[in-house]
């Protein structure tokens, strides 16, 4: 993670998030300074943001993609679409978390969208193919979209 001067445009500090390994989601607490960061490690991440320091690693699902912040309860969110979850994190004070919830969503449901004032989750969803032939660089393709599959999913 960096700290960026944006007026300036110069990096300020660096944070590590190991042992996090390819994060992709990230979302934050402005109040008590914590940062959320979902890993390709099944790991969320937690630091602080003032000191830098690693506040805590909470597992969460498969194939992360979006983080959330709620304010208003206090829980900080990780959609995994590769095993279909939404994990579900309280945070209890500064530098204590728990694992509130695993929500059973639907898998690919990993892009998500966070409404503060009624609490709910929105996160896209469908049903995918077969998995296309590998490409000359021999990673597999991403499977089609299978039509009339595609849906919101609403979490309160």
């Amino acid at each position: 993670m960096a700290e960026i001067d944006a007026v300036r445009l110069k990096v300020l500090r660096r944070f590590s998030i190991k042992p996090g390994v390819e994060p992709t989601g990230i979302a934050i607490d402005i109040k008590d300074h914590i940062l959320f960061s979902g890993c390709h490690n099944k790991m969320m991440t937690i630091l602080d943001t003032i000191s830098g320091k690693l506040l805590a690693l909470v597992p969460i699902g498969a194939g992360v993609d979006a983080c959330a912040f709620d304010p208003g309860r206090a829980l900080a969110f990780a959609s995994n679409g590769m095993d279909g979850t939404l994990t579900v994190i309280k945070v209890l004070e500064k530098g204590k978390f728990d694992i509130a919830q695993t929500a059973a969503t639907q898998k690919s449901a990993r892009t998500m969208a966070l409404d503060t004032i009624t609490h709910k989750i929105y996160l896209s969803a469908a049903s995918f193919g077969k998995p296309v032939v590998q490409t000359k660089g021999g990673k597999p393709e991403r499977p089609p979209v299978i039509e009339g599959t595609f849906a919101v999913l609403v979490v309160r």
